[in-house]
């Protein structure tokens, strides 16, 4: 399997993408910080690539994802990880706070996947995003509203890209 781990220098993403390097996987590892990222890619082991992406710029994410496709020979699947939760009442969260949830937690995954589908297609691959039980299942957690409303967005991105890609797993 040719697996692109997007937020892979640290955290969940980190975890995912040495793991399924170390299990046999073709990996590559996406994420702004270049030295944990080269870091993770030797953890993870031989052949792994660290592709430096920034997910709030378009053309990094699209660069990123043409970067991991040729190195790997196409994408089979997509995970995406990143997720920032500022601790900050709604009532104290200003514009550039929403922007940089938003850009990170939805945004970001759109516009990777938007690069990756077509190596998806391809491929009848699938993407994977990590979301929160406070999108949905949970009430929001006093200081973390905006990662809720942004997290219960990414489900419904998901949704949206299950329904214009059906030939896609989208989870």
């Amino acid at each position: 399997m040719r697996t692109v781990v997007v937020g892979a220098s640290s955290g969940l993403g980190r975890c995912i993408g040495i793991g399924l390097a170390q299990r046999g996987d073709q990996v590559a590892l996406l994420a702004r910080r270049r030295s944990r990222l080269e870091d993770a890619a030797k953890e993870a082991g031989p052949g792994t690539l660290a592709v430096e992406c920034d997910v709030t710029d378009e053309a990094s994410c699209r660069s990123a994802i043409e970067e991991a496709a040729a190195g790997l020979g196409g994408i089979d699947a997509l995970v995406y990880a990143p997720g920032i939760g500022p601790l900050v009442k709604l009532v104290d969260t200003d514009a550039d706070t929403w922007r940089r949830v938003f850009d990170t937690n939805v945004t970001g995954a759109a516009l990777v996947t938007a690069a990756a589908v077509p190596h998806l297609a391809a491929s009848s691959g699938a993407a994977v995003f990590l979301s929160s039980v406070s999108a949905s299942q949970t009430p929001p957690w006093p200081g973390l509203g905006s990662y809720a409303v942004s997290k219960a967005a990414l489900d419904k991105l998901v949704e949206a890209w299950r329904a214009e890609h059906p030939d896609i797993g989208f989870t």
